[in-house]
This record gives C-alpha cells, structure tokens and sequence, in this order.
C-alpha cells in the first residue's frame, strides 16, 4: 500500500513546498511543468526551492507519453535528482509520476487544476504503452495541492474534477457486482473512502460552481481521498468503473474528445440508470456544477456516443462491470442515452 506521507490543501501552501522537501530529506528536486502552469506556478516552485537550499532544475512536459516519460528520467538520473515534482495539470502529473517510478525515486504531487483524481494515485495515464487506461507509476510521497492556484484555473477542468468525482457511485457499484458474480476482492473501507468523496462533491455543488474556498478544498480533498482509496485497494476498481470504459472508448473513436472527467460524468448518467440508481439526481448534480449532461456539451456527435457505449465492455476485457450483464446492442445503447437525455 503506498500512501502519501503529507497532503497539504489550502490557500498558499505551495509556499511550504521547500519546507517539505527538507523535512523529508531531499536535496535535488527536478519540477515537471508545461508552458501555462510554469508562469503559473513552476517558477515560483523553482524560487522557493532554491530559497530553501535545494538543488533545482526545471524541465517541461508537453505530451503525455512515453518518449517524455522517458526524456525526464533521463534529465532526472543525469542531475542526480531525488524527487520529481510535478508542477501543472493532469498530463504534467502523470508524465511526472511514471517518470518518477522509472527512475526509482520519490514524486511530489503539485497540481495547478482539479481536473481528475490522478493527483494522489500510484496511476497514470501515458500514450504509448498499448492500453487507454491508467497503469502502474507512483505514488505521491506529499500532495501540495494550493487552492488558490487551483480555484485561478480555467472553470471547465474544476467541473471536470467534479464530473470524475461523481462517477465514483457507479464505479463502486461495478466493484461490488464484479465481487457478488465472479468473486473479485471487494474492500469496503476504500469503496467507502471513493463514495464519501462523491456524495460530498453532490453535496457541495453550488459552493463549488459559486467558486467558494470551502467549495474548491472540497474538491480538492475528495480528489485526493479517491487517490488515496485507489492505493488502499491496490487498484483503480474504487475510482473506475464502467462510466470509465465508457470514456476510454470515446478517446478512441471520437474526432475530438471531451476532458476525462468531462465524458466520465455523462457515462455515469447511463451507467447508473443500468445499475438501477437515481441517475437523474445525479444529471441535476452534474448540471449543478456546471459539468456536461449531453453529447451536445461534451461537443461529441450522438453516433459516438452510442459506439462507445458498444465498444467499452471490449476495452478492458478483465473489468467486469455493469456492461457485462446487458451487453448493449447499437440499438439498445440509442435508447439509453435518449431515455437519460444524453442524444
């Protein structure tokens, strides 16, 4: 089980980010950011690392996949770095993790966006290794997650945060089929930690599209519960479900996909009402937010839609979920997402 040592939520922490690299030992730190998210905060990480004594350098990372992963490795091991930091959204997060677990070393969480719950997980997302989904890096040794930083950035991936939040209802339930059909482990603390995080975000909505600070740490802190649940569980099974697949298989078929949250929350519209839940609350949640319900948001034609809803038992053959037990046809999956008002 690996677990972050210290996760840091509030307004102004990342000026503690030095602080923390001392306490937990490090001397060399190599940051990982993009073009925007270093002006926004990579360069001050740089600042107030070097203010505390440590030895920095800075690299960016401007794709997702493996030639990236593979480049910062490379710059980390050349500088003799002890922690990669990772300053910036999900694709800065995730290069930064894996690039983390190939060189052996620690990884340190800092997230400019609350865009999806890959800021405290072991998982990443990389193009490159054959599979849409997340697979194996890291886990953070420390999460700095400044709200400030967070709350400045581009609504939209703050209601996609939101969007991959919810989804944890129905993922849960899929966990507990594949248990209650095939015998799969099924543990109840992190599928608790993974539902807690999605009823609060429901419940917190309007504070988060009001742009509150109790709205967005709230964010915040589900994100990194659902990281945390995933890490207890030694899978993603708490955090991703059929409403997952669902997404994954649109990032393969359509022209120009929506933001993973995004395209997680319309599935678990659909996946809930298979699952026989009150899917319609959670479309008001959704919508509350300010997160898309439609394929007209998500800005994805409608034929998309229904072939994703086919073709997403088939992305992950070893995931049973809800979509095992219907086996939608072109047909049946029309119906359903005109009858949750999806098409």
């Amino acid at each position: 089980m690996e677990l972050p040592r210290i996760v840091l939520v509030g307004a102004g922490v990342l000026n503690a980010l030095g602080e923390i690299c001392i306490e937990l030992g490090f001397k060399r730190a190599l940051i990982v950011s993009g073009r925007k998210t270093f002006k926004v905060a990579g360069e001050r990480a740089v600042e107030i690392l070097k203010r505390s004594g440590l030895e920095v350098e800075a690299t960016s990372a401007l794709k997702a996949d493996l030639d990236t992963v593979h480049r910062v490795a490379g710059e980390a091991s050349s500088m003799g770095a002890e922690v990669v930091i990772g300053v910036g959204g999900g694709r800065v997060i995730d290069v930064a993790k894996m690039a983390a677990a190939r060189s052996r070393i620690d990884f340190i969480s800092a997230p400019t966006t609350a865009s999806h719950d890959g800021i405290a997980s072991s998982l990443a997302s990389i193009k490159g290794l054959g599979r849409p989904y997340s697979v194996k890096a890291v886990a953070p040794i420390a999460v700095v997650a400044d709200s400030e930083v967070i709350a400045s950035a581009p609504y939209r991936l703050t209601a996609s945060g939101c969007g991959d939040v919810i989804a944890k209802v129905v993922a849960v339930r899929d966990w507990r089929l594949a248990h209650e059909v095939n015998g799969e482990y099924y543990g109840e603390y992190a599928a608790s930690l993974a539902l807690m995080s999605s009823n609060l975000v429901m419940r917190s909505s309007e504070l988060i599209r009001e742009g509150e600070e109790e709205g967005i740490r709230t964010l915040i802190e589900a994100l990194v519960s659902c990281g945390v649940a995933m890490s207890i569980a030694g899978s993603s099974r708490p955090c991703s479900g059929s409403e997952h697949l669902f997404s994954h298989a649109l990032d393969l078929i359509a022209p120009r996909p929506a933001l993973h949250g995004e395209q997680c929350g319309v599935g678990t519209i659909m996946m809930a009402k298979l699952h026989g839940l009150n899917w319609m609350e959670i479309r008001e949640r959704l919508r509350a937010v300010g997160a898309p319900t439609t394929a007209e948001e998500l800005g994805i034609e409608p034929r998309y839609i229904v072939e994703a809803l086919v073709r997403a038992r088939w992305i992950r053959p070893g995931r049973y979920t809800i979509l095992n037990e219907v086996k939608l046809t072109s047909e049946e999956a029309k119906s359903l997402a005109e009858e949750c008002g999806v098409i």
